[in-house]
């Protein structure tokens, strides 16, 4: 096997400059829209004690986990989602901090399932979460968030839905149909896959239970069944011009146990894809991960980057702000200096560290180039303009690559030129 190609392994990415340019453009959007929320960042591991997520995670998560025992003996596991570990910080910290805590992080997960469209073994997750706070404000501030992130993206009305629903109603309807305590979280399992498994194997499992399926979509299908907290939080997401949204949708449940109220997932329009978010209140995980010592209401949400990327080259709009970004960002320089003549490279370097001294993003050629290779190199770096350096010369002559004119910029003063150059929109660069 000496000879063998390594390639990466099942369900993980290696990110070209391409990938790696969207994945900024992900983590770029998320944070400048959580900031404008007033949330602030933070970190945790990506190696956490097992037991964490053992303690209150339920459904398929803890069949999921990349666990594995350390050098020291401790079993520990590569983070699968981020909550667990916010609930552990918080329950610790939270003293320091005035409430609500508005939190988010931008992080690394892992989780050991089958790779398909839409999801891998390691992903990225925006989390945002509000600590501290048990009314219908905070549940609102966070869908405004989830849906603000969708318009930041470039989707539009039409794009996307968000689904909301409601624990609580769930658990009062359970309770009423005789479902026992201890099968709650079976029942909920049950809900969660209704759109996904046949419909003689959900009447299966709904039987045992003394359901049926019937019964359950009856439940669902009626609009009066949504709850008081979903008015509420109607009403709130209508002063701030989007309601228009949410759709209230009791099929939604969210299959991790922790869930406690308000719960919701961000869907294509077309309903083509699984969730491109999702998340809800978890009251009781706080004082379950401090053994009762920190009883904290919570509630939070999270997007993956596989499912969002695929949605957004899905979608003119999204696909248009994304590549209007790109073209923006993504290049490798702004700007190419080229080198006339072998003997003008120690002026070429010199006007090089000038403009990269001022946070211009500038490439050159490393050895001696012929012009034509140069300007070739330039457009192939993406540049909006190449600067052709002369020894001794006064004015530097500037190409806008986009257009090809030229014009000329005062070489004792080339840092001034060049941002002016560059601070003008491509349609007029073009001109």
């Amino acid at each position: 096997m000496a000879n063998a190609m390594f390639q990466s392994l099942p369900g993980f990415r290696d990110f070209l400059p391409r990938d790696f340019a969207i994945r900024q453009y992900l983590h770029e959007t998320w944070r400048g829209v959580a900031r404008s929320h007033g949330f602030v960042e933070y970190e945790t591991p990506l190696l956490e004690d097992t037991e964490l997520y053992l303690k209150k995670s339920g459904g398929e998560l803890s069949s999921q986990l990349f666990r594995f025992d350390d050098q020291g003996g401790r079993n520990v596991t590569l983070r699968p989602e981020v909550t667990a570990s916010l609930a552990r910080l918080a329950a610790t910290h939270q003293r320091d901090f005035p409430k609500p805590l508005k939190w988010f992080e931008i992080g690394q997960c892992f989780r050991y399932e089958k790779p398909q469209k839409g999801r891998g073994r390691e992903f990225f997750q925006f989390n945002v979460d509000v600590l501290g706070e048990a009314g219908v404000a905070a549940d609102a501030e966070l869908l405004a968030v989830a849906i603000t992130t969708m318009l930041s993206l470039g989707f539009v009305a039409g794009d996307f839905r968000v689904r909301v629903s409601d624990r609580n109603a769930w658990s009062e309807y359970a309770a009423r149909m005789g479902v026992m305590e201890d099968r709650l979280a079976e029942f909920l399992q049950i809900v969660d896959k209704l759109e996904r498994e046949r419909a003689e194997v959900l009447e299966e499992k709904l039987a045992s239970l003394g359901l049926s399926l019937a019964g359950v979509k009856e439940f669902i299908g009626n609009p009066e069944n949504a709850s008081a907290m979903y008015r509420e939080l109607y009403a709130d997401l209508k002063a701030r011009g989007l309601a228009e949204y949410l759709e209230w949708d009791l099929s939604i449940v969210r299959g991790l146990a922790y869930y406690t109220g308000m719960v919701f997932e961000v869907f294509d329009a077309r309903g083509e894809m699984r969730a491109v978010a999702g998340g809800g209140r978890y009251d009781r995980l706080i004082a379950t991960m401090s053994g009762g010592k920190v009883d904290l209401p919570a509630t939070g949400f999270a997007m993956g980057d596989y499912v969002i990327r695929n949605l957004i080259e899905e979608t003119p709009h999204a696909l248009m702000a994304m590549e209007k970004w790109l073209g923006k960002n993504a290049a490798a320089c702004e700007v190419y200096v080229v080198v006339d003549r072998e003997e003008d490279r120690a002026e070429a370097l010199a006007v090089v560290t000038k403009l990269r001294l001022a946070r211009i993003s500038v490439d050159f050629p490393l050895n001696a180039v012929k012009f034509p290779k140069q300007m070739q190199r330039a457009e192939q770096c993406k540049a909006r303009i190449a600067v052709i350096v002369k020894a001794g010369e006064k004015e530097l002559r500037v190409k806008i690559l986009s257009s090809r004119s030229d014009v000329t910029i005062l070489a004792d003063d080339v840092v001034t030129g060049v941002r002016n150059l560059l601070d003008r929109p491509d349609e007029s660069l073009m001109a």
